[in-house]
């Protein structure tokens, strides 16, 4: 009888307590395993707490047009402002894609473009969209072209219609950042002289050079009806930097092209511009996305929306993630590098904020990991108005994180 008694004491004191040891651990990441479950758990843990400091700081500081959320180390958001208020998220929505990515990949992974052949005179040339892919690389891969009567050259590429993302508008489409995202891009389509069409005219004139004899049909392949490149045999291919190269250069630097073209490869979404499987990943993992829509990897489109509560709750969970140390290296540091390398330079703030900035007219927004006696505050600040204020964004950032801690 007292053998029954004590296991059932014993089992009552298992199921008690498990909530709060598996609390302690995940907040103190006590055992990788354990991090891993809850990353890919389908659900948070997370907790509210009234921190009067922080809130009256977000109400004096902040008008309607901000949105803000604010989690300490402990998982627990201890202020917010408007924080479930949709907002366009401008690059902020590369937070979320380039995670994605990362979840697809290994960190030396990498983009490939190929040559390939078909019988002896059918020739495919396929790419994943290399940011870096220029006309040296086109000539190293043509060059195992053979001498042949008939040469049948098709450079195999998306259609036209799918260039761009819904929501990018036609000013945007005129610069560089708004470039034409496809497989076959030449230094990421920034010069837009650089086309599908030039670099048709450029592979002619170096087979038409090489081969005067020959009968060259060069033609743009349309990427869908992939059942053309049955049978063929890779003859040669060039490679991208690794994939946490492309990471760094989409989040550190902001670099549309990259961001959509390394999320296109993840989701294999080539043919179509439906975002919804990043959405998908994220509700996945337990997080709040009602209400919320996607429109492209980069943040470029006006039609996303998200939730500065979606933000910090995300980051917060990346921190359970194996790849999270990958993860926030690819961001930009506050007075170090990237889009943040000038601001903050040579004060206490500097290497602090590990973070995004987010852009376009009418937007700005600012998210990321504030270290705080080497412990993370992770803070998203969205701002949507026709008067932004990046100013005010950033003195609410250097105020948290002189403000004294709320546990």
């Amino acid at each position: 009888m007292i053998k029954k008694i004590y296991s059932f004491f014993l089992i009552f004191l298992v199921l008690v307590t498990s909530p709060f040891l598996i609390r302690y651990l995940l907040i103190n990441q006590k055992i990788r395993l354990l991090n891993s479950i809850y990353f890919n758990f389908p659900g948070i843990i997370t907790k509210n707490k009234t921190c009067p400091n922080y809130d009256a700081l977000l109400k004096e500081t902040l008008d309607e047009s901000f949105s803000v959320s604010i989690i300490n180390n402990n998982g627990t958001i201890i202020s917010s402002y408007n924080d479930e208020v949709t907002r366009l998220p401008a690059s902020n929505q590369k937070l979320f894609s380039s995670a994605y990515v990362l979840s697809k990949y290994n960190l030396n992974d990498n983009l490939k473009t190929s040559l390939l052949k078909k019988d002896k005179n059918n020739y495919y040339l396929l790419g994943q969209g290399d940011p870096d892919l220029n006309y040296e690389n086109i000539i190293e891969l043509i060059s195992n072209v053979n001498e042949n009567k008939i040469i049948n050259f098709n450079i195999v590429e998306i259609d036209s219609k799918l260039y761009w993302p819904i929501g990018w508008t036609n000013t945007d489409k005129l610069y560089e950042y708004g470039s034409p995202i496809t497989s076959l891009a030449i230094e990421s389509n920034h010069n837009k002289y650089d086309d599908i069409y030039a670099l048709k005219n450029f592979i002619k004139n170096y087979l038409k050079n090489k081969f005067s004899n020959s009968n060259l049909n060069i033609n743009i392949f349309d990427s869908e009806k992939k059942f053309y490149l049955k049978d063929t045999t890779e003859i040669n291919k060039v490679y991208s930097t690794p994939i946490l190269s492309l990471l760094t250069l989409s989040n550190s630097e902001s670099h549309n092209f990259t961001a959509e073209s390394i999320f296109k490869n993840a989701s294999n979404t080539w043919n179509d511009n439906d975002y919804i499987k990043l959405k998908n990943w994220l509700e996945n993992k337990g997080l709040p996305v009602t209400n919320i829509y996607f429109a492209d990897a980069s943040g470029l489109s006006r039609k996303n929306k998200i939730t500065t509560k979606l933000v910090v709750l995300f980051l917060d969970k990346m921190r359970y993630s194996n790849d999270f140390k990958a993860y926030q290296s690819t961001l930009s540091i506050m007075g170090v590098r990237g889009t943040l390398a000038k601001r903050f330079v040579n004060t206490e703030l500097a290497g602090k904020f590990f973070g995004k900035t987010g852009t376009l007219s009418n937007v700005f927004a600012l998210s990321g990991y504030l270290y705080k006696n080497e412990k993370p505050i992770i803070i998203s600040i969205i701002q949507n108005s026709n008067k932004i204020d990046k100013e005010k964004a950033f003195k609410l950032l250097r105020k948290i994180y002189y403000m004294k801690s709320c546990k």
